[in-house]
């Protein structure tokens, strides 16, 4: 199941990232992401609550709390840099650069979760690099 639900977030964020550019043609990309924020925050708490979900929040602790108060700060972040990003250049090349993001949730998780990096995930990750270098690499390809 954790492979369709990694698909699907895959092809929406690829979606994500076409829309907002297009939206950011008229104003400053951390304007944007402050007006996308606001349907982020409507849309999750909507189906939290929908969902019965929000009945587990009791049972955080304030470590737990701490964890994921930091995780939305550094998401905030990551995603004023991603706008600005993308505001500045190509989605085309802006995307597969962002997404070493995937390499260095392997090397994260290998620090901090103490996960194993396999043979599999090595070459993988290392296909990911030489791919986002080529893109960075590549000239403008049209609008951006």
């Amino acid at each position: 199941m954790w492979i369709i639900l990694a698909l699907v977030s895959a092809l929406v964020t690829g979606l994500s990232a076409v829309v907002s550019k297009i939206g950011l043609s008229k104003v400053d990309s951390s304007a944007a992401f402050a007006v996308q924020s606001i349907v982020i925050l409507v849309l999750s708490w909507t189906y939290a609550l929908a969902t019965g979900k929000t009945k587990e929040l009791v049972r955080l602790e304030i470590k737990d709390w701490g964890y994921l108060l930091l995780a939305g700060g550094v998401t905030t972040v990551a995603y004023l840099f991603y706008f600005g990003a993308i505001k500045a250049g190509d989605v085309s090349r802006v995307a597969p650069v962002d997404r070493l993001s995937l390499v260095f949730s392997i090397i994260f998780a290998a620090v901090f979760l103490s996960e194993k990096i396999t043979t599999p995930v090595l070459v993988g990750g290392g296909l990911m690099v030489i791919g986002a270098l080529i893109v960075a690499a590549s000239g403008p390809t049209g609008a951006g």
